[in-house]
């Protein structure tokens, strides 16, 4: 059975003397696994669109359940990307991370959206790197079932929250003296950080990302959302550690 489709490159793996093992995010099959056959080899019509962060067109021969490339295209490379050390490893954060919430034949048209989107806004510097993250980050907690309660405290009800805090661990905000009552401990917040994660959430798609923020509350956003992340996955990613290490 031949299809093609379009895919995000997350990872790749060589495979034998000149195969690669590609892992890629779609919309129609979520992640898959596919074999690259001959993409080492110099001429290869599948070299650059098998790189990892590349959107790329596939033509796939599939049988029993297996998946091999027999040709492909790139459609975007996000160059950008590929032109800092600190974009290219914030890029592989965000390969990694979607590499472990998404899963194989579970439909992820949104998610590849938002990877997309948010991959596109990194390379062209359409927003700075801490703005993305934070986006990319809320918003696929929100896409995979994790979404935070932030409309209001979890705890009293208020909307118009006194010195709001975060609590990654029970995934609310809640007043400061709200907060201090739930386990796990929480981070601050303020006005404007409160403001855009309301906006990230409840936002329409495409226009996640449209918001302002001062620096010094865009630090706090993006604390919360990190903390949020690490949390309710319960792991770390060294390409995140690797990024807070270069940029």
């Amino acid at each position: 059975m031949f299809e093609t489709i379009k895919g995000l490159v997350l990872r790749q793996a060589k495979y034998k003397e000149a195969d690669l093992i590609l892992t890629l995010l779609t919309a129609e099959h979520g992640k898959m696994t596919v074999k690259a056959r001959g993409a080492l080899r110099k001429g290869s019509r599948l070299g650059a669109a098998s790189q990892v962060l590349c959107y790329s067109e596939f033509t796939l021969f599939g049988n029993r359940g297996r998946w091999s490339a027999n040709e492909g295209v790139t459609i975007d490379q996000f160059l950008g990307l590929r032109e800092d050390i600190a974009q290219l490893a914030l890029g592989a954060y965000f390969a990694q991370l979607l590499d472990t919430v998404c899963q194989e034949e579970v439909p992820a048209g949104p998610v590849l959206s938002l990877a997309l989107n948010s991959l596109y806004a990194l390379s062209r510097g359409i927003y700075g790197p801490e703005h993305v993250k934070a986006v990319l980050e809320l918003r696929l907690m929100c896409l995979e079932g994790f979404q935070p309660e932030v409309s209001a405290c979890g705890v009293c009800g208020r909307v118009d929250m006194d010195e709001p805090v975060f609590s990654p661990q029970a995934g609310m905000a809640h007043c400061r003296a709200c907060g201090s009552a739930v386990p796990g401990g929480a981070t601050p917040l303020d006005e404007a950080s409160l403001a855009a994660m309301r906006h990230i959430v409840g936002a329409e798609a495409r226009k996640e990302f449209s918001f302002v923020i001062p620096e010094d509350s865009e630090k706090r956003l993006c604390r919360a959302c990190e903390q949020l992340v690490r949390c309710q996955l319960d792991r770390d990613f060294n390409a995140l550690d690797y990024w807070k290490s270069v940029r």
